[in-house]
């Protein structure tokens, strides 16, 4: 069932729009550019967009920051477009870990 795009999340219309561009014209979308580069293009883009993000947080450069924190999210949802999660995993694995101790939660990630 599709969601109703005026009540969905801008993560989720964010979404919408990259999986839209999958198919696209890549010499006229940047988003289908991405895909057609591939998982690894995706990931040098995803690390160079955190990267830049770290750099305004060090600099306390707050409206650097905002469109750097865009562009990271950007990326990131592009590189889970193309290793097939959607969002609501993501959301979801949230959820799960809504009200658990950061600490603890690491702490059961970690290998017996």
């Amino acid at each position: 069932m599709a969601k109703d795009t005026n009540s969905a999340s801008p993560l989720d219309r964010l979404y919408a729009r990259i999986e839209a561009a999958r198919g696209s014209d890549p010499d006229k979308s940047y988003t289908a550019k991405l895909f057609q580069r591939g998982r690894a293009k995706i990931a040098q883009k995803l690390g160079e967009e955190a990267v830049e993000a770290v750099i305004e947080l060090v600099r306390d450069d707050k409206k650097a920051l905002i469109g750097e924190s865009a562009d990271l999210l950007y990326h990131l949802m592009v590189g889970w477009a193309a290793a097939g999660i959607r969002p609501d995993e993501v959301w979801a694995e949230l959820d799960r870990r809504e009200g658990i101790s950061g600490l603890a939660e690491k702490a059961a990630r970690k290998p017996g």
